[in-house]
């Protein structure tokens, strides 16, 4: 098995696992690396420094593999159970705090703009860090 860094076109930086040097080759040459962030399939590996294990980077390593583990734990979770509202964000919140819309959960952009007259009008809202967002779903048109 061998891990790389990747970043795709947008900037995102993720970590992936291949059998081999030649698996990755392969799947990058086919276009089935993709972005967990964007959904990018322009992916190429990013710089790194070659792995040397000493136990507190061992530790470090793990502690990380549970942080990405849990965070996809949380994408996933969002991605089932929350309805994504795109950049009506704002405009949603706002209709159920006024029970003008019945009350679930929701995710989806706002500006930052945006964000600070919720907390104004004292609607409840938190910004989702990157790393806990799903990909939104691709728009058709």
């Amino acid at each position: 098995m061998i891990r790389y860094d990747l970043r795709c076109e947008n900037g995102d930086e993720f970590e992936a696992w291949f059998g081999s040097i030649a698996d990755y080759d392969k799947q990058a040459e086919a276009g089935l690396v993709e972005c967990p962030h964007c959904g990018s399939k322009h992916v190429a590996k990013a710089p790194m420094a070659p792995a040397v294990v000493t136990g507190r980077k061992k530790d470090a390593r793990n502690e990380r593999a549970v942080a990405m583990a849990m965070a996809a734990k949380v994408r996933e979770h969002i991605k089932e159970n929350f309805d994504y509202v795109g950049d009506k964000f704002a405009d949603e919140a706002r209709k159920m705090h006024a029970g003008e819309a019945e009350e679930r959960a929701i995710w989806g952009e706002a500006t930052p703009e945006q964000a600070e007259q919720l907390a104004e009008e004292g609607i409840p809202a938190a910004p989702l860090p990157s790393a806990l967002a799903p990909t939104p779903p691709k728009k058709l048109n």
